[in-house]
């Protein structure tokens, strides 16, 4: 499994990578043996993260992602951020409704 990922760094600047474990990238992103873009700007935080089926579809929309605008890609990764906090919060509904049924 492949993962396309963005990491904002601490100039606010973003950084777009694949990767087989996102996990063990961040950290070699935060200690030093990352990619040279990142050494000069640590530490960086996982923003955005895309599960692919291949390296071949996780290096083309690597590309995609590295030929948005900043606009774009902080867009990007608002929409997915507001999109986990609905199904957070779409979950965390249904764990108390279940909690009240149970009750009932």
């Amino acid at each position: 499994m492949w993962f396309v990922y963005v990491v904002r760094c601490a100039d606010q600047s973003l950084y777009t990578g694949v990767t087989t474990d996102a996990g063990r990238r961040i950290d070699e992103h935060n200690d030093g043996s990352g990619a040279r873009y990142t050494r000069a700007r640590g530490p960086v935080e996982l923003v955005y993260l895309e599960r692919v089926k291949d390296r071949g579809s996780a290096l083309r929309r690597e590309h995609e992602i590295k030929r948005m605008t900043a606009a774009g890609k902080r867009a990007m990764v608002e929409s997915a951020r507001r999109k986990k906090a609905r199904r957070k919060a779409h979950a965390q509904a249904q764990r108390a409704a279940e909690t009240t049924t149970r009750r009932s």
